[in-house]
């Protein structure tokens, strides 16, 4: 029988941790052998399952990050750009893979990750769930098929408290868009629009960031013709969706050779 992959879970104690913790923690395929928090939390020494709501697991959260890595297979990340930054070279360190789900990464973060790559597997992407990544593949699809005859539009909307936008998921349907066309997505894209802005130019992708209540993540992509409009949509009313794509990507690594790798490669979609 194979032995179970050991998982560890960086910011255990947030929203996303504690639904990770939880998942890791009822699965049959792996075992939660590791949780930290930042130094300083109010829960280090609280026991990870507590917090997610589904018992003691006699796993601590714990401030040493670095040994944490040093004790698991997997470790998965929900956190912030930096953070992830930090815990790709730790990854490396340790020799375990890294599951990064952080949105808001910028180039700097992007280069760090597959620098770390070169030593372990590691899967980033801005939306871990299953159905967003088949959305992203359509997007380059229908791209692709139209050309730019069709404008494109990306609105999204989240809840009151996410801090980046627009989100990591918009921006990758923009990016599958351009790869689509075969253009550079930073010369086309244009973020916000404000104020006496004039026509729309030709062949950018547009993008609208809405923010409010408890919305858990809506994007739409509209490709808009003359006498005709494709929307393509995901609507996520379960954070769970994101965690189990997590866990997911995290089984998927064992075995795999170091390198940078996308939810495409987890779900063998070919774009």
């Amino acid at each position: 029988m194979a032995e179970s992959l050991r998982i560890g879970v960086v910011g255990a104690s947030g929203r996303m941790g504690r639904m990770v913790v939880s998942l890791v923690a009822g699965a049959g395929d792996c075992t939660l052998a590791g949780a930290t928090e930042a130094p300083g939390s109010e829960f280090l020494g609280a026991d990870a399952g507590t917090l997610a709501g589904v018992g003691d697991t006699g796993v601590l959260l714990t401030g040493d990050t670095a040994a944490m890595f040093a004790g698991v297979d997997a470790v998965i990340d929900f956190t912030v750009p930096a953070a992830t930054q930090a815990h790709a070279q730790l990854a490396a360190d340790a020799g375990c893979a890294l599951i990064a789900g952080t949105t808001g990464m910028e180039d700097s973060h992007r280069a760090a990750l597959a620098a770390a790559a070169e030593a372990v597997p590691i899967v980033w992407a801005p939306n871990m769930s299953a159905g967003v990544n088949l959305l992203f593949a359509v997007t380059q699809q229908v791209a692709r098929a139209l050309g730019e005859d069709f404008d494109i539009e990306i609105v999204e909307m989240h809840h009151r408290h996410k801090i980046d936008a627009p989100s990591g998921t918009a921006l990758g349907l923009g990016q599958a868009a351009a790869a689509g066309r075969e253009v550079d997505f930073d010369a086309v894209k244009t973020l916000s629009r404000e104020g006496i802005t004039g026509e729309r130019k030709s062949g950018d992708i547009g993008f609208a960031t809405l923010r409010g209540g408890d919305v858990v993540g809506e994007h739409s992509v509209i490709f808009a013709g003359a006498g005709e409009r494709i929307e393509l949509s995901h609507r996520a009313t379960d954070r769970a969706i994101f965690a189990r794509g997590a866990v997911r990507a995290a089984l998927w690594t064992a075995g795999k050779p170091a390198g940078l790798y996308t939810m495409n490669d987890v779900l063998g979609l070919s774009v």
